[in-house]
């Protein structure tokens, strides 16, 4: 964010002055629009330099750092297409995969494509049919929750399957 200049700062002979209300007060001279905001107890804020004469805010010059603060943060909000992991265990039951398949529901809302890991462990290793039959439970019920597009196809891993699916 650029340096605001307020009071004595704005090196412009006129401004043009908008009052802490929001009205329009005209093009003024800078030592006028400084006294009255002074004795308004307030800054005279330069709003913007692009225009001939620069724009001038009579305000709180903490409050309006704050709001202007709050603003930038808005502005790099937007986020998404993070890569999230939902992890099955071989033993999962219906219930669980209904509540991860909600979480991985969230996800994908918010933009985010979603890892879908099933770790084998053991002796779980020689049943890979089983496991394929619990992902492919898991994307039953997230389709009934929301369509779903597989980014990459169900992978056999050494430590088990993966996949990617991401919001159609």
């Amino acid at each position: 964010m650029d340096k605001i200049l307020i009071n004595n700062f704005i090196r412009s002979k006129e401004v043009r002055v908008i009052s802490e209300t929001g009205e329009q007060l005209g093009v003024m001279n800078i030592f006028d629009a400084i006294d009255l905001a002074k004795s308004k107890g307030l800054d005279l804020i330069q709003v913007t330099e692009k225009v001939e004469p620069p724009v001038c805010r009579i305000a709180n010059y903490g409050k309006y750092l704050y709001s202007q603060q709050k603003k930038e943060k808005k502005i790099q909000k937007p986020r998404g297409g993070e890569l999230k992991e939902i992890r099955l265990t071989y033993n999962i039951s219906p219930h669980d995969i209904e509540i991860r398949a909600k979480q991985a529901e969230k996800f994908l809302k918010e933009g985010d494509k979603v890892k879908i890991g099933l770790v084998l462990r053991g002796r779980e290793k020689a049943m890979g049919n089983f496991a394929k039959d619990k992902i492919q439970l898991f994307l039953k019920t997230m389709n009934s929750l929301i369509p779903i597009k597989i980014e990459r196809e169900l992978k056999r891993e050494p430590k088990g399957f993966t996949m990617i699916i991401s919001k159609a």
